[in-house]
């Protein structure tokens, strides 16, 4: 039982808001859920909270080891909130393919955002 792996990433606002303006449902529907975008899109600065989660998918990849190669795709991982706000992560696919490898069954997410980036943590977690 311990930690298999700790990532983290920044990512700026103002680079998210131009992707978003200049590919827009390109941009969107190849990063992020149907879910995702709705959620973030609930919020007045919708950027904000899309480069959130840009950054906890990115996190979660330094975890896996892998980075954005081979069968992995955007779509493979799912930032998710609970009842009280809480962020977390649903893998699909070949992430969680290499989650089920590396004995990943519990992760710990952490995002926020100040001053025109955003920053997430995450932490993989054997429980066995």
């Amino acid at each position: 039982m311990g930690i298999v792996g700790h990532g983290i990433d920044l990512a700026e606002v103002a680079r998210i808001a131009q992707m978003r303006a200049e590919h827009e449902e390109h941009f969107l529907n190849r990063c992020f859920t149907a879910a995702e975008q709705a959620y973030c899109l609930s919020y007045r600065d919708a950027d904000i909270h899309f480069a959130g989660r840009f950054a906890a998918k990115e996190a979660v990849l330094k975890v896996l080891g892998t980075g954005l190669r081979g069968q992995i795709s955007w779509m493979d991982m799912e930032i998710v909130n609970d009842a009280a706000g809480k962020p977390g992560v649903t893998l699909t696919g070949e992430c969680a393919r290499i989650a089920a490898e590396l004995g990943i069954e519990k992760w710990h997410l952490s995002i926020t955002h100040t001053g025109g980036v955003a920053m997430a943590s995450a932490i993989g977690e054997s429980t066995t």
